[in-house]
């Protein structure tokens, strides 16, 4: 009977320590600054070319006659124009693919601190392209930025997942999520024309982006770098140790490294992988179609749509056309406060709930607007229907699928193979980016309205898989989550435990023994990488 009464007690502590989160101010400056240069440029880039594109396009027309002494045809502005916008999808998955060795070499870090080399050139390229009649310099401004954020929306959710503790780990990695749509926001606003709306101004928005690196550049130096990257890749448990200790703001970590080193030895290795060691290891084969499901659906789920036809809805609304560009923040702001709120209740709802259930709402309110639009010049209030659901759908996608993707790829993989994932993670992304604003504008003019139905398709498969695939990754250990795919992926969890490497069982007990004497002495040995 004593011994039971002590169990519970234990049992209580242990809820007790587990409620118990401390957020230091380390972990919140690291998490708040890492996004500010990296996020926030990626959702800012998004929104900052629609409001000089028409001062944009008569720049282009300008120089072009300007160099050939007539003006540009219709057909090529408009294509010089597309190549303006989508190219940055083009830099973004340029970026996917080079940060695996950049994050291997230089840490998380580091990465994002001189990923700041790009932003600084591009908004030098983009801000200067009108003062030096160049409009390639734009365009090459655009992939360059498109680079950064590649490597951006990579390094920073590996940084968050690896600092964090798991009880805040989701939370944490909302940031990402929330920043972007910051960087949203704030392009819509400087985009108004009592700021840089203006066809004077308008090279000011893009020479902006220096300000974000430059706080960045100045502030993250000074914060540890990923202590799970210290002690797994650089075998460094001295230093691993003081950074747990700034990000969760106490003295004994022994619990965390424990934690860290049980990873390890699970995995009988800590070399990291490569893309394609990664794609032929069976025990993650249902953790990449997990992470390629939620990142197309993330891109291919129609909110590109959605900002294609808020102007139009706006004006079928009755509201005055100087005025859209101020009832158009309301997107914004719609947006920002959604993912606010999904980094609040995430760690309360799960990933799991959010993730299907954003989708699921997005499901109706596209079937709904499909009604609206195709009905609205039969009913007068129709069109302010129209405008819910566009606030409804941006809402839905912000609470789950905006930002969840991020923080799955993260956890889903062990130490030695997140770089691999998130460069699978962010091809996917960048590919689907690129295909829907290839593909989009002749979806809709096949569909018309309809075309939110094939959206609409999209969501529902997302919801499908997830709600039969994906547990639940909230407060669980990176080891725990990777035990729960084991029988998925049909593999015991001794074989998921030591094939993590095809071809290098042999060398797994020799390695792990050099691993555990390396961290032990808080040195490097040469047989580990």
């Amino acid at each position: 009977m004593e011994s039971k009464q002590q169990s519970n007690g234990m049992m209580k502590e242990n809820n007790a320590v587990k409620k118990k989160v401390n957020w230091s101010g380390s972990l919140i400056v690291a998490s708040l600054t890492g996004a500010l240069g990296s996020s926030f440029l990626y959702g800012y880039n998004l929104s900052v070319v629609n409001a000089p594109a028409g001062y944009i396009k008569k720049f282009y027309n300008e120089t072009w006659e300007r160099r050939y002494g007539f003006s540009v045809d219709e057909g090529t502005l408009t294509l010089l124009w597309s190549i303006t916008v989508s190219i940055f999808a083009i830099g973004g998955l340029v970026g996917a693919i080079i940060v695996t060795p950049i994050v291997k070499f230089f840490g998380r870090k580091c990465t994002l601190v001189l990923n700041n080399v790009f932003a600084v050139a591009a908004a030098l390229l983009m801000s200067l392209s009108l003062l030096a009649g160049s409009f390639e310099m734009l365009i090459l401004g655009r992939i360059i930025m498109g680079v950064d954020a590649g490597i951006s929306l990579s390094a920073l959710p590996m940084y968050l997942s690896e600092i964090s503790p798991k009880e805040i780990r989701g939370s944490l990695g909302q940031v990402t999520a929330i920043f972007i749509c910051i960087g949203v926001f704030t392009g819509q606003v400087l985009g108004l024309p009592e700021i840089f709306g203006q066809e004077s101004r308008w090279p000011f928005l893009f020479g902006a982006i220096i300000v974000p690196s430059l706080i960045q550049v100045v502030i993250l130096p000074f914060l540890p770098e990923s202590p799970r990257y210290l002690l797994l890749e650089k075998h460094n448990r001295s230093k691993a140790e003081k950074a747990f200790q700034k990000f969760l703001g106490k003295d004994d970590v022994s619990q965390e490294i424990e934690e860290v080193l049980a990873e390890s030895r699970a995995q009988r290795n800590t070399k990291l992988v490569s893309v394609l060691q990664l794609l032929r290891t069976r025990a993650v084969r249902w953790q990449i179609l997990t992470v390629v499901v939620t990142m197309g659906c993330y891109q291919l789920c129609g909110l590109n749509a959605i900002w294609y036809y808020t102007n139009n809805i706006f004006s079928e609304s009755g509201i005055n056309h100087e005025t859209i560009p101020y009832v158009t923040l309301s997107t914004g702001a719609v947006e920002t406060l959604a993912a606010v709120f999904s980094g609040l209740v995430i760690e309360r709802l799960g990933r799991r709930p959010l993730l299907i259930g954003g989708f699921g709402l997005m499901i109706v309110f596209f079937a709904v607007l499909t009604v609206s639009l195709t009905l609205q010049n039969t009913v007068h209030w129709l069109p302010y229907l129209s405008i819910f659901c566009i606030l409804a759908i941006i809402a839905s996608f912000c609470i789950g699928p905006g930002g969840i993707p991020f923080v799955l790829t993260g956890e889903l993989f062990q130490q030695s193979q997140r770089p691999a994932a998130f460069m699978i993670a962010g091809t996917v992304n960048w590919l689907c980016n690129f295909a829907v604003g290839l593909l989009f504008p002749f979806i809709q003019a096949g569909l018309q309205t309809y075309c939110f139905l094939v959206f609409a398709g999209i969501c529902f498969a997302g919801a499908a898989y997830l709600f039969f695939v994906l547990p639940e990754t909230k407060n669980k250990t990176f080891h725990e989550i990777s035990q729960a795919f084991a029988k998925r992926n049909k593999v015991t969890l001794e074989m998921q435990e030591m094939n993590h490497y095809p071809g290098e069982r042999k060398a797994s007990e020799e390695q792990e023994s050099n691993f555990t004497s390396s961290v032990d002495n808080g040195e490097t040995k040469r047989g580990i990488v």
